[in-house]
């Protein structure tokens, strides 16, 4: 049994065609002969959570960076990183309110969203 669901194949490569092939945590484009090949990264690390502000196309060297240092449920005492604030908002969307919004949904609602993690 794989770690990942059967559609993941086409899943990733969604959400890096969303990204538009390109890491949302610094800008590099896909490039694995520099050392920029793009992954998609699971927030919360169940790689069964396919929902959209769980999965997010980066690097390798920012999915390093990044890897087990994302605590989702942790109360921010600073400013999110611009790249995090659609994702954290709609987990606390999920989680606090029970409600599943879209990207766009959530940005129309960020700064409410965010407060709700504050």
């Amino acid at each position: 049994m794989s770690d990942y669901p059967n559609d993941w194949p086409e899943i990733a490569r969604r959400v890096k065609n969303e990204a538009g092939w390109q890491c949302i945590r610094c800008g590099h484009e896909h490039d694995p002969e520099s050392g920029y090949c793009l992954t998609v990264h699971h927030l919360d690390g169940d790689k069964f959570n396919v929902k959209w502000h769980n999965l997010v196309a980066l690097c390798q060297r920012c999915h390093l960076h990044i890897q087990a240092k994302v605590q989702m449920e942790q109360k921010w005492m600073f400013e999110h990183s611009e790249w995090f604030k659609p994702y954290v908002a709609a987990y606390y969307a999920s989680t606090v309110l029970g409600e599943e919004l879209s990207r766009e949904e959530v940005e129309e609602r960020m700064e409410e969203l965010l407060e709700l993690g504050r």
